[in-house]
């Protein structure tokens, strides 16, 4: 069987996260179209409980948002080290975030194999990014492994009807060689959803919560959401059928005002 794009780590690293480029089409799509006005970045903020002292990794830390967006909320007793397996995303993330004046420490690092003691960390943030390690089980015994006793971790995935209508439209144009999340032949790359994160997470930690965030989104501007489907991962446009998702798509936008698109996404937080 094929190995999925969504583990595929050179793909991941060299093409689809070698920079900000996608993840940033898609981010704008949220941020422009969301009915939810109430940003993503500070909600998942809201659900950390973080003590004064605190050290803090997050794994696959992207471009930094979660910090832009919470940036007046760091705290002086905070040691907090954003990684990313893409040295390229990386370093957008230092770009980004160098105004802040904050003492991030910016390290590239592999969640299956974490640099860090047993029991030396109090939180760890996996922002949306789960889903993308080959081996989650070696992962979820390492984050489990460097996490104190009562150290927590926040998840955030996605549900499977997360944008069902977009994932449809990049099935239909597909050039084919991009294959289903989780169709994989590689050890432990299932799905990490809503759905079923809960069961993965039970086997490290002993206390495990699902919050919801509730979310959708009304696109009234074709090329921002032709961006954003270009971008994906699951499923490749094929070159030679972008003008005629164009137009599939200003057709409907032309008969309804609107696309609107179904979100399903959530955030985990399980104790050691």
């Amino acid at each position: 069987m094929t190995q999925s794009r969504m583990v595929d780590q050179l793909y991941l690293r060299d093409e689809q996260y070698k920079d900000a480029t996608n993840l940033d089409a898609r981010i704008q799509l949220h941020e422009r179209f969301s009915t939810n006005r109430y940003d993503w970045q500070r909600w998942v903020f809201d659900q950390f409980n973080l003590p004064s002292e605190c050290r803090l990794l997050e794994l696959g830390c992207g471009p930094g948002d979660l910090w832009l967006k919470n940036r007046s909320h760091f705290l002086e007793g905070w040691s907090v080290v954003l990684s990313d397996f893409s040295p390229g995303m990386l370093q957008v993330a230092k770009q980004n975030l160098a105004p802040s004046g904050q003492p991030f420490v910016f390290s590239v690092i592999d969640a299956q194999a974490l640099p860090y003691a047993e029991a030396s960390l109090d939180v760890i943030v996996a922002n949306h990014m789960l889903y993308h390690v080959p081996d989650r089980q070696r992962a979820l015994a390492e984050i489990q492994r460097v996490l104190k006793p009562g150290g927590r971790l926040y998840a955030a995935t996605n549900g499977r009807q997360h944008m069902w209508q977009l994932t449809e439209l990049r099935r239909m144009f597909s050039d084919q060689t991009g294959t289903a999340e989780g169709e994989t032949s590689t050890s432990g790359a299932g799905r990490f959803d809503l759905e079923n994160g809960s069961e993965q997470l039970v086997a490290w930690f002993a206390d495990v919560t699902v919050r919801h965030y509730e979310d959708a989104l009304v696109v009234t501007e074709v090329e921002p959401l032709l961006a954003y489907i270009i971008s994906g991962i699951r499923y490749a446009v094929a070159s030679d059928k972008v003008s005629q998702l164009r137009m599939v798509l200003e057709q409907e936008m032309a008969a309804n005002g609107a696309i609107h698109i179904d979100k399903d996404v959530g955030l985990f937080e399980a104790i050691r």
